[in-house]
C-alpha cells in the first residue's frame, strides 16, 4: 500500500461530493524515508486534472515582501509533498525546472518605475515561498533551475538577482539566438500534428529528461488577454522561436526546417473556418485582428503540446491590468490591483479559463480557448462547467460556485472591435455574454452543496476516531462505517439534523486492523471517507 507524507504528505482524500472535498490532517507519526520516496502534488489535485483550485490570500500591499513569501510558503507546503507511489510523484534526485512569468519590464519607458512594473512579472517573493517549501522535502537547492529568455537585465529590478542568492538556485535568463548557444543548453522537442513548429528548442532543463516543470504565471493583462499559464511557457523557448506574437506572414528567424510546409497557408485556413464558426471577435480585419491571435494562438498551441508541467499557477497576489507600462489609468499608465488569489491545476487552458473569468472577462470570448479544445486540450470552454475548489492550506478543499468569488476588471487591449457604429476603448473589458450552446457548449448547472463531510481524526486511529460534518439545511443523515468488503460495520447516526456543525465519533478498539470507510447519505446524496484502523 503506498504512502504518502508532507515530509509528511499527511492528507486524506475523500470521494467526491457537493461539500468539503479533502481536509488535511496533521502528520503522521511515520514518517518515510525521503532517500526511497518522491515527489508530488497533493494526490487530490493529481486524482483531479480537470479541476481548478483557487487559494485566498490576505496580504495588505503588494510591496509586503515577508507576507508574499508567506504565501508561497504555505501554497508550497499543503501543495508538495512526499510520496513512494511512483503513479503519483516523480525522483527526488529529480531537477526542478521552475518558469515564472519574467517577461520585460519596459525599463526603458519614460514612466517605468520598480514599484510600478511589480506587476509584470511573478513576484519574486511568491517563488522563494514555493521554492523553500519545496526545499523542506528534502530537494536540495542546485536542483532548481529558474528559466527565462527575455530581458536579463531586468532580473535585479525584478528581485530574482538577489532571491537566487537567497535560495542558492540556478537562476538563468538566456538572449542568445538559438545558432549561438551550445547544444547542452537547448532541449528539442518533435511536434507531432503541430499548426506552425515541427519543432521547438527549450531552455534546458525543461522538456528534458529526468526535470519536474513548475509553471508560475501572473495575473496580468495582455494584447492577448491575460497573459497566463498557457502562454508563459513560451518564455522558456529558446530566443527567436519564441516570438509567437509576430505578424501572419512574417516568418521568425528561425531554422526553416523547423516549420510546418505552409505553415501560414494552413493557418489562414483554420482562420477563416474559425470566422465562419463565429470565433467572438475574430471578423476585426488586418494584421491587428483575428488573423495575428490566430497566428499567435496555433504557436501557443504547438508549444503547449510538447511542454507538460507538473502543476500551473497563476499568482494572484496583485494583479495588473493594461499591456506592460502601458494602461487605462491615470497617464495612460498600467496599475496593480489587490486580487488576492492564487490560482492553480494540472491543465493550464482550465486554469486560464478561471483566470479570465476572475479577471472580470468571459472566456469565451477568446479564441486560444476554442482552439484549445479543438485540439482537444480541453472538453469546454464555459467556466460554470468548470469544477472549482476553494484551497484552504490549513483546512481542506471546498466545492464552490465561481460566484463565491470577487471579480476585478482588469483590462485589456484585446481585439478592440466596435459595436452599433461606436469604436470600443483601446483599454476595454471583454464581457459580453457568450452564447456557450452556440459553440456545442452548454451551461451545466452546478447543485448547492447541501452539506460537507470532513476528514475523521485522529487517522490512522488506535482506538476512537471522529468525523466532522456540517449541515447546510436540516435533513436526515445517516452515517455508517463500511468494511473493505463494504458491508455495513456499525451505524453511527441515522436521524434528523438541524443546519450547523455536528460531530459523530466511531469507538474501534474491538475491530480489527484495516482499511474502513465511513459513510455519510443525505438528500439522495453520498459522500465517503477512509479511516486507517491500526493496532
Amino acid at each position: 500500500m503506498a504512502h504518502l507524507n508532507r515530509r509528511s504528505f499527511i492528507r486524506s482524500t475523500l470521494v467526491t461530493g457537493s461539500g468539503l472535498i479533502l481536509n488535511p490532517l496533521p502528520a503522521w507519526s511515520k514518517k518515510l524515508n525521503a532517500a526511497d520516496s518522491m515527489m508530488g502534488v497533493h494526490p487530490f489535485i493529481h486524482d483531479h486534472p480537470d479541476a481548478v483550485f483557487i487559494m485566498r490570500t490576505d496580504v495588505d500591499a503588494k510591496t509586503n515582501s515577508a507576507a508574499i513569501k508567506d504565501v508561497g510558503l504555505s501554497f508550497g507546503r499543503s501543495v508538495f509533498g512526499l510520496t513512494d507511489d511512483p503513479e503519483r510523484g516523480v525522483p527526488l534526485s529529480n531537477r526542478i525546472a521552475i518558469k515564472p512569468n519574467l517577461t520585460c519590464r519596459f525599463r526603458w519607458h519614460e514612466d517605468y518605475t520598480i514599484e510600478g512594473s511589480m506587476g509584470i512579472v511573478t513576484d519574486a517573493n511568491f517563488t522563494e515561498g514555493v521554492i523553500e517549501s519545496m526545499k523542506e522535502l528534502s530537494i536540495d537547492a542546485s536542483q532548481f533551475h529558474v528559466r527565462e529568455v527575455n530581458c536579463p537585465d531586468d532580473l535585479e529590478d525584478g528581485g530574482y538577482n538577489a532571491m537566487a542568492l537567497r535560495t542558492g538556485i540556478d537562476l538563468q535568463c538566456i538572449e542568445t539566438p538559438y545558432n549561438e548557444l551550445n547544444p547542452d543548453q537547448i532541449t528539442w522537442s518533435d511536434i507531432e500534428d503541430g499548426i506552425y513548429f515541427k519543432r521547438l528548442p527549450h531552455i534546458w532543463p525543461v522538456n528534458a529528461p529526468d526535470t519536474w516543470l513548475l509553471n508560475i504565471a501572473k495575473l496580468k493583462t495582455h494584447a492577448m488577454g491575460l497573459t497566463l499559464c498557457a502562454k508563459n511557457l513560451q518564455g522558456s523557448i529558446v530566443k527567436n522561436y519564441q516570438q509567437h506574437c509576430g505578424n501572419w506572414g512574417e516568418p521568425l528567424n528561425v531554422d526553416p526546417g523547423d516549420v510546418q510546409t505552409n505553415a501560414f497557408n494552413n493557418i489562414e485556413y483554420n482562420y477563416n473556418l474559425h470566422k465562419a464558426q463565429g470565433i467572438p471577435r475574430w471578423d476585426r480585419p488586418g494584421q491587428s485582428g483575428g488573423i495575428w491571435m490566430e497566428t499567435w494562438a496555433s504557436r501557443c498551441l504547438d508549444n503547449n503540446a510538447v511542454t507538460t508541467a507538473g502543476l500551473h499557477i497563476i499568482e494572484g497576489v496583485y494583479g495588473r491590468d493594461g499591456h506592460f507600462i502601458e494602461g487605462p489609468n491615470a497617464g495612460g499608465l498600467a496599475n496593480d490591483y489587490m486580487t488576492n488569489y492564487i490560482i492553480f491545476g494540472l491543465n493550464p487552458f482550465y486554469v486560464d479559463i478561471i483566470g479570465h473569468w476572475i479577471g472580470g472577462h468571459e472566456p469565451g470570448n477568446f479564441g486560444l480557448f476554442h482552439m484549445a479544445r479543438e485540439k482537444g486540450r480541453i472538453s469546454t470552454i464555459n467556466p460554470a462547467n468548470i469544477k472549482v475548489y476553494e484551497w484552504d492550506p490549513g483546512s481542506g478543499a471546498t466545492y464552490r460556485h465561481l460566484n463565491s468569488f470577487d471579480r476585478y476588471p482588469l483590462k485589456t487591449m484585446y481585439l478592440q472591435k466596435d459595436y452599433d457604429g461606436n469604436s470600443e476603448d483601446r483599454w476595454h473589458m471583454v464581457d459580453e455574454p457568450c452564447d456557450y450552446a452556440a459553440f456545442g457548449d452548454p451551461f451545466t448547472n452546478i447543485t448547492e452543496k447541501q452539506f460537507s463531510l470532513d476528514a475523521s481524526y485522529p487517522n490512522p486511529a488506535t482506538h476512537r476516531t471522529h468525523i466532522p460534518f456540517k449541515m447546510y439545511k436540516g435533513a436526515k443523515v445517516r452515517i455508517v462505517i463500511l468494511d473493505s468488503k463494504g458491508a455495513v460495520t456499525e451505524v453511527l447516526t441515522d436521524r434528523f439534523l438541524p443546519a450547523g456543525s455536528h460531530m459523530v465519533s466511531w469507538d474501534c478498539h474491538n475491530h480489527p486492523a484495516g482499511l474502513y470507510l465511513y459513510q455519510m447519505q443525505t438528500g439522495g446524496q453520498t459522500l465517503h471517507g477512509k479511516i486507517m484502523l491500526m493496532r
